[in-house]
C-alpha cells in the first residue's frame, strides 16, 4: 500500500496542507484560515485524516511562522515562542498533531524550509550552502547546507539584524524594537509608509534606491556570516520587482575589496526565488527527512 507524507505550512492569514505519494505526486490539499491554533489544529488534523483514509502515513513536516522551537532535543520542541499572533504563544504544533498521527513529525520555520526546498529543487541547485531571504510583511531567512538547516539555541532571525541608515532617511522604523534593523527599514510595511495611496515600488525610484541599499546592506551582513554558495530572495516585495540586481550592487560595495569578494562577483550568486511555494516544499522535505531517520 501507498505510503503517503504530509506537508503542512502554517502562516499569519491561512494553513496549507498537501499529502503526497511517495512518488510525489499529490492525493490532496486543503487551505485553513490561522484562527485559533486550537480550532485551526483541529480542522487540520480532521482534514488530514480524511486525506490520507486507511492508508498509511510515513511522516509529517511543518513550515511554520515563528518564533518557534525547532531544536530536536529540545523538551518544548514545536513550541510558538512569544509571539505576535493572538493567542499562539505557547501553542505546541507537534504536540498537537501526535495524538492523531503516531508518525515521525519534523518541524523548521518557514524560511528554513523555504531555503532547503530553493536548494533542492529551486534557484539554489547545484550551491552546497544557500542563504534564503523573504521579504514581505516582515524579512527573515534560512540558511540550507547540503540539506539541513541552520538551527541553534533557536533559529536565524535575520530581519533584525542592524544595517546604517541612508543619510537623510528619517522614517521611523516599522519594527517595534529596533530603530534600524532591515526588518524596521525595507519590510512590506516600511515600504508602504514610504509610498503615498496607489503609488508602486516602481513609481518611486528614491525609495527602491532606499530598499535596494538596506537589503544590501543585509545581504552583505549574511556574506560574512553564514558564507553562503548563493543567496536567494523571495517574498512579496521582491515579487515581479526586478530589484536583484541594485540590491546586489550595493551588497557589493558595502563587502568592497575584502576578500570574499571574488565569489561573490560571479554571475547567479544572488537571485531571485524559483519557487511559488517554497515553503510548503519545504515540509515535504522535512517529512521525507523525518521518515528517513526511522525507516527507508
Amino acid at each position: 500500500m501507498t505510503r503517503l507524507f504530509a506537508a503542512i505550512e502554517t502562516g499569519g492569514t491561512k494553513i496549507v496542507c498537501r499529502v503526497t505519494g511517495a512518488d510525489g505526486r499529490q492525493v490532496g490539499e486543503t487551505r485553513l484560515p490561522t484562527t485559533t491554533p486550537q480550532a485551526a489544529f483541529a480542522e487540520l488534523t480532521e482534514a488530514i485524516a480524511g486525506m490520507i483514509g486507511d492508508r498509511p502515513l510515513a511522516a509529517i513536516g511543518i513550515a511554520s511562522f515563528g518564533p518557534i522551537r525547532i531544536d530536536p532535543a529540545a523538551p518544548d520542541y514545536g513550541a510558538m515562542l512569544a509571539t505576535s499572533k493572538p493567542g499562539w504563544s505557547g501553542f505546541n504544533l507537534v504536540a498537537a498533531l501526535k495524538p492523531h498521527f503516531d508518525v515521525p513529525i519534523a518541524i523548521d520555520t518557514d524560511v528554513g524550509a523555504a531555503a532547503l526546498a530553493e536548494q533542492a529543487m529551486g534557484a539554489g541547485q547545484g550551491a552546497r550552502a544557500v542563504a534564503y531571504v523573504t521579504i514581505g510583511t516582515g524579512i527573515g531567512g534560512g540558511l540550507a547546507q547540503d540539506g539541513v538547516t541552520l538551527k541553534g539555541a533557536l533559529h536565524p532571525e535575520i530581519g533584525h539584524l542592524p544595517v546604517r541608515r541612508v543619510p537623510g532617511d528619517d522614517i521611523a522604523s516599522r519594527c517595534p524594537f529596533h530603530a534600524s534593523c532591515a526588518e524596521g527599514l525595507a519590510a512590506g510595511p516600511a515600504v508602504g509608509a514610504r509610498l503615498a495611496p496607489g503609488e508602486r515600488l516602481a513609481d518611486r525610484p528614491d525609495v527602491a534606491a532606499l530598499v535596494t541599499d538596506y537589503l544590501g546592506q543585509l545581504c552583505a551582513s549574511l556574506v560574512m556570516a553564514w558564507s553562503p554558495d548563493r543567496i536567494v530572495l523571495g517574498g512579496g516585495v521582491m515579487t515581479g520587482s526586478g530589484l536583484a540586481p541594485a540590491i546586489a550592487g550595493h551588497m557589493l560595495a558595502e563587502i568592497g575589496d575584502y576578500g570574499v569578494a571574488d565569489a561573490v562577483r560571479r554571475p547567479g550568486f544572488l537571485v531571485p526565488a524559483a519557487l511559488e511555494h517554497a515553503g510548503l516544499e519545504g515540509a515535504l522535505i522535512l517529512a521525507r527527512q523525518a521518515d528517513g531517520r526511522v525507516t527507508t
